[in-house]
C-alpha cells in the first residue's frame, strides 16, 4: 500500500503542474495563483511524506561529503528562488513582463529559468544524499522535470510569441548559468537578506518537520 500511495501522490503532483500550462483560461482566473500555490505545496508535502513511508530499498550508502554538498547547494537554490519570484523575466514562470529589456535582462542574464534551476539543484543534491529507491525516484523525477521544463517553456514561448520575437527577447540569456548578459546585474540587497533568513529557518526546521537533521 505504501508504494501505491507514493505512486498516486507522485502522479497527482505532476498532473497538477502539467494541466495549468495546457489550460490558459484557468490561469487567468482571479485567485488562481494563490490557490495553485497552496495546492502545489500540499501535494509536495504529501509526495515527500509518501516517499518516506515507502519500503526502504537501498541503492548506495550515504557518505559524509554528500551531506556537505547538500548544505552548500541549498543556500544557492534558496537564493535563486528569492531572486526569481516577481523579478522582471517574461522568459520563464514566476517573472514579470513589464520593464524587461533584452539588452539588460537582469536575473535572466544570469540564467533564463532560475526557479527551475533552483528545483534542479535541490532535487539533484537530495537524490544524491538519499540513496534509496523511493527517494531517488522522487528527487530524480524532480530533477528531470526541471530540465524538461526549461525546454518546454522555451518551446511554448517561441510558439506563442513567434520564433523571431523569442530569439530577440532571449538573446541576452541562456539556459546555462553565466552564459548570458549578466555582468550588469546587481541583486537587490533585501532579497539577499530574505534568502539568508529563509535558509536559516528551513535549516532549523528540517529536523523537526522532515525528521532528518541537515547537519553534516
Amino acid at each position: 500500500m505504501a508504494w501505491i500511495e507514493f505512486s498516486v501522490a507522485l502522479v497527482a503532483f505532476y498532473l497538477a503542474h502539467l494541466l495549468p500550462a495546457r489550460l490558459p483560461a484557468l490561469r487567468a482566473r482571479r485567485g488562481f495563483h494563490a490557490a495553485y500555490g497552496l495546492v502545489s505545496l500540499a501535494l509536495l508535502v504529501w509526495v515527500i511524506v509518501a516517499a518516506g513511508r515507502a519500503p526502504f530499498m537501498p541503492l548506495w550508502d550515504q557518505a559524509g561529503w554528500m551531506r556537505w554538498l547538500v548544505n552548500l547547494a541549498m543556500p544557492l537554490a534558496i537564493l535563486l528562488i528569492c531572486l526569481a519570484i516577481g523579478a522582471v523575466n517574461p522568459l520563464s514562470f514566476g517573472g514579470r513582463s513589464q520593464g524587461f529589456d533584452p539588452a539588460r535582462p537582469g536575473l535572466a542574464g544570469v540564467v533564463r529559468h532560475p526557479l527551475l534551476w533552483a528545483l534542479l539543484i535541490w532535487a539533484g543534491a537530495h537524490a544524491l544524499v538519499n540513496g534509496d529507491m523511493a527517494h531517488v525516484i522522487l528527487f530524480g523525477g524532480f530533477a528531470l522535470y526541471a530540465v524538461i521544463g526549461m525546454w518546454a517553456i522555451d518551446a511554448r514561448k517561441a510558439r506563442d510569441w513567434g520564433r523571431g520575437m523569442w530569439v530577440t527577447r532571449a538573446s541576452g540569456t541562456s539556459n546555462l548559468p553565466f552564459r548570458g548578459n549578466w555582468r550588469g546585474y546587481r541583486p537587490p540587497v533585501i532579497r539577499l537578506v530574505l534568502a539568508l533568513l529563509v535558509w536559516a529557518v528551513l535549516w532549523h526546521l528540517h529536523g523537526p518537520v522532515i525528521g532528518v537533521s541537515p547537519q553534516p
